[in-house]
């Protein structure tokens, strides 16, 4: 591993030296933040790129993308790329675990408008995509392998950059409204303007439903309500310095089964939750050097607080208390040496905090579980050309954890553009490392021994374009140690980890596991003309390789295959139609394989009708063959239900 991170130092030293002697021709520096240009990527470099330039796997999701999947929740949108699963703790609304080429849904970074989320007070630091909804989202890259160069601990399995909508116009809006099954009801609205150096955005949403049974054999039905707020504003200062200032705020409310005593046998019960989260960010970009070097300083700030509530319970109704709080100050540059040439390097400094209790009949106000951590980090990336069509992209991150200590991870990558474009072959390699979480280390089930995540991911594929189609294949491979899975205690346990403060415990964190993963993603996508068709299938093969019980057993929750077609049909009189089908194959939901959780094939239609040039109706239907499936066992799913809307732009 020494030798590779040596290699790695050295390359990006010799590219440093190559632009100035390799072309006088100098181009502007890509832009470190603009995202909203379909056809380049930011994600991956952390600067905008051609795809052709790109040697890691990243799918793009747009407007037209969300437009015509008529989508409100998000996580079935991004379960239809390539290499994402989930798993859903009930219907909409309910605990969300999203996995890329079968990570732990802790180990995905989640971005939204430059803002990395993370939950400190949560188990394992992961985002909860339950309360994450299209609302005002314009643009949805998902990058997937390990990426903690550029992106930082928990950056394992991928990254999921969200953008929301800029406007364009001096003055423009949009209104939605839509209802229909399960007593839902949703609704959205935006307004935004372009003055002479001001840009800025407003939006808010509203979803309702009545919902299903978390209990999947359950009478009571589990309602949700969403309510989120989002707003954004450039102001530019002169000609090469601007101020950015970006908000979105979100609260929801959670109907849930959960386990009563005595028995604690799962069952309808009157359970809730409410979950607030906000996310800020303010950042001062300045341009030099006739634009080349593009410089950012900026603070991100995300908070998430978290209650449960079981009004059955006499001495306390509040059963969970949490909060988790991160403040990220960070400097981002990139600097273009050549159009061919340019470099991106940073500096990170985030500080995450948390407070955790569970309250009970037998203490109604216990003491609460605190912590904090500081993390520092530097970074370094160049990507250039080093033939015609042959670029490579090497990269160094400095991890300075002030628990764990310091931790160098390397990344490579290539894009070969072969036949004026039309075929790429791609190849990366990349470390990924996450330190142990608040919630691991100091919780009620902490152990403060534990050592950080760590592993290792190499991915190589092909994109081939052939006139009005486009066929990609991807093999990837990952390899991780260290990972921390949760160890239950039984009643007569005698291990030392078993007890905390004198009293037993119902379990702990420990490393414990050693697992891989393997598999191949294929995909297709043709344009032709009025009708747009793209399909993808993933095959996952994943391994707890951790001596024991479980050695060589299948992660839980991670299906072997999954499958997906999407057909878009615009009949050219104003009325356009889809069709969707997502195939998802057997998984097991515990560690030990003892329960296997059946394949099930969902299928949606839909349809839209412009009315007029600013004003379209649109309906659907979700799940038309009403197919009964497990993500979790024992949990509820979504059945068949039909929608219908209206939205509008002026």
């Amino acid at each position: 591993m020494k030798t590779v991170l040596i290699s790695t130092t050295a390359l990006i030293a010799s590219c440093a030296w190559v632009p100035a002697f390799a072309d006088d021709q100098v181009a502007p520096a890509p832009d470190v933040a603009d995202a909203a240009v379909s056809e380049l990527i930011v994600t991956a470099t952390r600067s905008a790129q051609d795809p052709s330039r790109i040697g890691q796997a990243v799918s793009v999701i747009d407007a037209g993308d969300l437009k015509r999947a008529q989508a409100v929740g998000l996580t079935e949108v991004l379960a239809a790329t390539p290499g994402v699963s989930f798993s859903r703790n009930g219907g909409l609304g309910a605990s969300t675990a999203l996995r890329i080429r079968g990570a732990e849904t802790g180990q995905t970074v989640v971005v939204i408008d430059g803002v990395k989320l993370n939950d400190p007070s949560s188990t394992d630091a992961g985002f909860n995509f339950a309360n994450l909804f299209v609302g005002d989202v314009a643009r949805i890259e998902i990058l997937r392998g390990a990426q903690s160069t550029l992106w930082g601990s928990q950056a394992i399995g991928g990254v999921i950059n969200i953008v929301t909508a800029a406007p364009t116009k001096a003055f423009e809006g949009q209104v939605s409204a839509e209802g229909g099954s399960r007593d839902s009801g949703a609704v959205r609205a935006a307004v935004g303007g372009v003055a002479d150096r001001l840009t800025w955005r407003l939006a808010a949403n509203q979803l309702t439903t009545s919902g299903v049974s978390s209990y999947a054999k359950g009478a009571e039905k589990d309602g949700y309500r969403n309510t989120g707020l989002s707003g954004r504003a450039t102001l530019a200062i002169t000609d090469n310095v601007s101020a950015d200032l970006r908000a979105v705020w979100t609260k929801g409310r959670n109907e849930f089964d959960g386990f009563p005593a005595p028995l604690y046998s799962f069952a309808d019960d009157p359970e809730y939750g409410e979950t607030k989260e906000l996310v800020a960010y303010a950042g001062l970009n300045v341009a030099l050097a006739d634009g080349r070097l593009k410089n950012r300083v900026a603070f991100g700030y995300t908070t998430t607080d978290r209650d449960n509530f079981d009004p059955s319970q006499a001495v306390t109704t509040r059963t969970f208390d949490a909060r988790g709080e991160n403040r990220r100050w960070e400097y981002q540059g990139s600097f273009a040496f050549t159009e061919t040439w340019s470099a991106a390097f940073g500096l990170e400094s985030e500080r995450a905090e948390m407070r955790t209790a569970s309250p009970s009949a037998f203490a109604p106000n216990p003491t609460p579980s605190r912590a904090k951590a500081q993390l520092d980090a530097v970074y370094a990336q160049m990507i250039g050309e080093v033939a015609p069509g042959l670029t490579l992209t090497a990269g160094l991150r400095r991890d300075s954890h002030d628990t764990f200590g310091d931790h160098t991870l390397g990344q490579l990558a290539a894009a070969w553009a072969l036949n004026d474009g039309a075929t790429v072959l791609r190849a990366s390699w990349g470390q990924g490392f996450k330190a142990p979480t608040l919630y691991q280390l100091f919780s009620d089930y902490g152990n403060s021994g534990l050592s950080p995540e760590e592993a290792d991911s190499w991915d190589a594929g092909v994109e081939h374009n052939i006139g009005r189609l486009k066929v990609q294949a991807t093999w990837f491979s990952r390899d991780t140690d260290n990972q921390i899975d949760f160890v239950s205690c039984t009643g007569t346990s005698t291990e030392a980890l078993c007890f905390k403060t004198g009293a037993r415990r119902f379990g702990y964190y420990d490393n414990v596991a050693h697992t891989k993963a393997k598999g191949l993603e294929l995909s297709a996508a043709a344009d032709l003309g009025g009708t747009k068709i793209a399909a993808n299938y993933t095959w996952t093969d994943t391994e707890n390789a951790a001596p024991g019980a479980n050695q060589g057993k299948k992660l839980a929750r991670r299906p072997d295959q999954q499958a997906n077609l999407t057909v878009d049909r615009d009949w050219g009189n104003k009325l356009s139609t889809g069709l969707s089908v997502r195939y998802v194959g057997a998984s097991y939901d515990n560690a030990a394989n003892t329960y296997r959780m059946s394949p099930y094939t969902l299928v949606d239609l839909r349809a839209a009708y412009a009315v007029t040039e600013s004003v379209e109706i649109h309906g659907r239907i979700e799940n038309l063959l009403d197919d009964h499936y497990e993500t979790t066992r024992n949990y509820g799913s979504i059945g068949r239900g039909a929608f219908i809307g209206v939205r509008a732009n002026f």
